[in-house]
Order: C-alpha cells, then structure tokens, then sequence
C-alpha cells in the first residue's frame, strides 16, 4: 500500500454499533420481485430505452437476481459469523492483522460502485476468531448500500462488540465510481478512512499497525 501522503484520510469518532448498523428511519414493506422488475422497466424507459427490446427483455429479472448477491450482507446476522475461541488464544497478546481482504459495496448516494481494500486488526484479550471471519465481516458490511466511513466504524466496532478485544482497527483503501465515472470524473484518486478501537487509540500501537499495512513485506504463497 502507499503511503499516506496525497490520500485522504478520515478517523471514525467512537460510535455504538447498534446506530452504525441502522441506516435511519425503518424501512417501508419490502416490495415483492414483480414490482421491483417493474419499476426497473419503468427506469429503462426514463432513460430514453425501450424495455420491451430483446435485449432488455430480461434485464429486469437479471437485476433482481444480481440484487440478491450484491446486497445479501442484509440477510446476515454479524453474531452468526463471529464464533470465538479461547482454544489457541492463551499466548496470544501480539495483534492478529489481516490486510489487503479485497472488497466490492455500492455507493448509497448514486448505487454505484466503490472497489477497494480493507486492512483489519485486534489485539486479543482471551479470545480469538477464525481468520476467515475477519475477511468475511468485510464482506457482510461491503454487500449494503454504504458509505466508507460507516463501513469502516462498523468493521472496527464489531470486532470490539463480538471479540471484546483490548483493542481494534480498520484501514479502508477504495476508488468510487460516483466520482470517477461521473460528477469530478477523478478516476485517479482514492480514499482512505481508518477506525481505531482501544489500544490502537495509543500512538505506539497505531504506528505499529500502519506500518504493517504500509510496508511492502507481503509474499504471495499461494
């Protein structure tokens, strides 16, 4: 990852996860599959397209599938997935980072994509967590509609919710779409936002964990 400098960076205030799990005011009936098809139908004609051309005809039923996938973190549960242990945590006292876990989520402002990378860490107190629920926390936040900041404060404020750690972290690096495809059309810059938790408040830990995610020491063994 490059260094720090050029980017922009934001630090998540201290927040409870059941306000950064709400995205505001609770939402109206959920619409049934024919009348989401529909209101694509009536989007496609808006924009000037002719629903009923072959090659439209089943776009609407193929955006309500790929809605599905793309938005399934809203089926998931943050509990279900964090199962902890305390089998194998007994020495460990040193922070557990897991960096580079690629991620995909949709822009709320435009539902548009931004594409990036999310850099986690905790320094466990007791307990431990499958490392391939860290990557997978990323992914049930990345599949919402969603702003960075928020993803990044909900990684962060899970991992000290479910794993009661001394201490948690969240880098998240990204490209969006909503200003390099439109609006700025800055197709070059990314943002950065980060997350500490706890000890990683300290300037000692925080400068160890940036410069883990920072230096260039990743070997690819797979």
């Amino acid at each position: 990852m490059a260094a720090f400098e050029g980017q922009c960076l934001a630090i998540e205030p201290d927040v409870d996860l059941d306000d950064i799990e709400s995205t505001g005011p609770k939402a109206p009936e959920r619409p049934s599959k024919d009348e989401v098809r529909q209101a694509v139908r009536t989007i496609l004609s808006y924009i000037g397209e002719n629903p009923n051309r072959e090659g439209l005809q089943e776009t609407p039923d193929r955006l309500v599938r790929s809605y599905g996938e793309l938005y399934r973190g809203y089926q998931t549960e943050i509990k279900s997935i964090m199962k902890t242990f305390t089998d194998g945590a007994e020495q460990a006292d040193e922070m557990v980072i897991q960096r580079n876990i690629p991620f995909f989520s949709m822009c709320e402002h435009h539902m548009l994509p931004f594409v990036g990378v999310a850099h986690i860490a905790y320094l466990p107190d007791k307990k431990i967590v499958g490392l391939s629920k860290m990557a997978r926390l990323v992914e049930v936040f990345a599949r919402r509609l969603q702003v960075q900041e928020r993803m990044t404060a909900q990684i962060s404020e899970a991992l000290m919710t479910y794993l009661q750690p001394k201490g948690a972290a969240c880098v998240i690096e990204a490209t969006h779409l909503c200003m390099a495809q439109r609006g700025v059309s800055k197709s070059h810059s990314d943002t950065v936002t980060s997350s500490l938790r706890g000890v990683f408040k300290e300037a000692k830990t925080r400068s160890e964990f940036l410069n883990f995610i920072t230096s260039d020491t990743r070997r690819h063994l797979i």
